[in-house]
């Protein structure tokens, strides 16, 4: 449901039920979500549900969503009430109601990426989701693993560390910036799978250049060389629709503190269930609860503000979300284009963009160096690309970016580049 232009933060969070559920005091309402809309503040901050959602400084224009995303002033309100009540009587609120809630929240999360509860686990992050994978896995001596050479650290250290600790391979299919064939990807994986390969590990969306990975055609790669499909989506959830079941992924992990705009400490995992007990980390050995003897205490106020994160971008439209991410992609590849020093490395338009766009550097440009000029000189975020892929900066544009967010990134461009 999308609501109507004018709907406040406080109706908003009303029909959540959330003022109800936890308490807030005298000076809390000061800040919380019920005031005036009449009253003077920021500009509007694209499809933010209220002006002053996002609590950015001052003429600041923040494209670093794909590295952590901004927690929006109801998702942060819920985490501080949360932490609030808890504090008034912990062993109660953790072990009582408050559990309760974070099972909630877990539907939640299932509901929104298109699973089951049972099949949804919360992490704190998508690395530490990568590493529950692996771990579980059982694999040994000999069993290969299929992944790329543009995965993010995170989705990768795990089967380093399996590499290292019990003689697993690692093939890796070469995805170049610049590459613009989904099915070109497809052969070069169906290439590099051996007899023992035992998993295809690779992102939705790659963290370098936010090319959208063909994923349906290889998680049914995956299972046709009896392989299990593992998809790192930290990239993904909410700034593109995601979809579990349509995409046909046996495992898929993402982080809350990005595109969904959840606190900090917060993440998922989906176990298909067609996949039984395949993946079976000691985290739950005790059961798929939150909480739990295996699982132990976690992010409480963060994971029930994740729930808010959740009704926060469900109720702009993840379609709507994602349209307007790609309209802000456009409007910057065209901006680009204009300036040849630079050389786009994503995709264009079409089936493989996302709402991350790479562009990469002359040599004498040195990434970080253009970076801190753009944040000093023009209060510009972006995003540096390390170096062993290509010298350059990766641009993420979310739901509260605008038009001229991406004006005056290129204003800023021209204006030290020439």
């Amino acid at each position: 449901m999308t609501p109507p232009a004018a709907r406040s933060r406080r109706s908003f969070i009303a029909s959540m039920g959330l003022l109800s559920a936890v308490p807030l005091s005298a000076s809390a309402w000061r800040t919380a979500p019920g005031l005036p809309a009449a009253q003077a503040g920021p500009r509007p901050q694209g499809l933010a549900l209220h002006a002053d959602d996002f609590l950015f400084a001052r003429g600041l224009v923040y494209l670093q969503t794909g590295s952590l995303g901004p927690t929006p002033r109801p998702v942060m309100d819920r985490a501080i009430a949360a932490w609030k009540q808890l504090e008034e009587n912990p062993v109660f609120y953790a072990y009582g109601p408050q559990e309760q809630a974070m099972e909630d929240t877990r539907a939640k999360v299932a509901a929104l990426v298109g699973c089951d509860t049972e099949e949804l686990l919360v992490t704190r992050s998508t690395t530490e989701g990568m590493n529950w994978v692996a771990q579980g896995l059982g694999l040994t001596a000999g069993d290969r693993v299929l992944t790329t050479d543009q995965e993010h650290p995170g989705g990768r250290v795990c089967w380093d560390y399996l590499a290292r600790k019990h003689g697993v391979g690692i093939d890796v299919v070469a995805i170049a910036p610049g590459e613009r064939d989904g099915g070109a990807i497809v052969d070069r994986f169906a290439k590099a799978v051996t007899p023992r390969t035992r998993v295809f590990s690779f992102s939705h969306l790659l963290t370098s250049t936010g090319l959208r990975m063909p994923v349906a055609a290889l998680c049914e790669l995956a299972r046709r060389r009896g392989a299990l499909s593992v998809v790192d989506g930290a990239q993904a959830v909410g700034g593109v629709a995601v979809d579990v079941r349509a995409l046909g992924c046996d495992v898929y992990v993402s982080s809350g503190h990005k595109w969904l705009l959840a606190p900090p400490g917060t993440g998922l995992v989906y176990l298909n269930k067609a996949i039984g007990r395949a993946v079976d980390p000691i985290p739950l050995q005790a059961g798929r609860r939150v909480y739990s003897a295996s699982s132990g205490v976690t992010n409480i106020p963060g994971v029930l503000a994740m729930a808010t994160a959740v009704d926060y971008v469900t109720t702009i439209g993840a379609a709507r979300i994602e349209q307007h991410n790609l309209a802000l992609r456009r409007r910057l590849w065209t901006a680009l284009e204009s300036l040849p020093s630079l050389r786009i490395v994503s995709p264009p338009d079409g089936p493989l963009a996302s709402p991350m766009l790479s562009y990469a550097l002359p040599d004498a440009v040195k990434a970080d160096d253009l970076c801190n000029r753009l944040m000093a000189r023009h209060r510009v975020v972006v995003k540096i690309v390390p170096g062993e892929w290509f010298n350059g900066h990766r641009i993420s544009t979310h739901l509260f970016n605008t038009d001229e967010d991406v004006d005056a990134l290129a204003e800023a461009l021209k204006a030290e580049l020439g």
